[in-house]
């Protein structure tokens, strides 16, 4: 099982890095510093979802250590195949979920001035700070995900 969570974490970390890798050489050598805005979507759906899975992923190795070093003889039963399956799958659906509604309420709002970030790294700040409409609720509901996520990966 080790083997298996080390394999989607490298996955997860590969993915996430190559959300931002691509568009960051690009502006080295065209000396463009912006983003569009359909690939900040894209940028911010893909780097939300793998980074979200990354902590959850996290996570589960340490549960998984926690019980290859306390319960060693109960280790094959708790940690199955299975199980493990089981857990990968719900990190990237929590990472899937989280981006989502992160990328869907961020992208909601109404934009007044240009659609052009002047950054290679697309971030909710940055979004927000170009909208014209009230980003309390965005706010807020970042707030909340990000304990929630927090709270849930470090309790574990």
């Amino acid at each position: 099982p080790m083997y298996f969570l080390l394999q989607n974490l490298a996955f997860v970390d590969i993915c996430y890095t190559s959300a931002i890798t691509p568009k960051m050489l690009q502006n080295f050598i065209v000396e463009n510093i912006s983003i569009s805005f359909r690939g900040c979507v894209i940028q911010l759906l893909v780097y939300a979802t793998f980074a979200t899975s990354d902590c959850y992923l996290l996570a589960t190795m340490a549960v998984d250590r926690y019980v290859a070093i306390y319960n060693p003889l109960h280790y094959p039963i708790v940690m199955s195949r299975r199980a493990c399956i089981h857990l990968v799958t719900g990190s990237y659906i929590m990472g899937s979920i989280n981006a989502s509604v992160h990328t869907g309420f961020t992208f909601s709002l109404s934009f007044c001035n240009s659609n052009t970030i002047n950054h290679f790294f697309c971030d909710v700040p940055p979004i927000l700070a170009l909208s014209c409409s009230n980003t309390d609720i965005n706010v807020m509901l970042l707030a909340v995900f990000v304990g929630f996520n927090l709270m849930f990966t470090v309790l574990v």
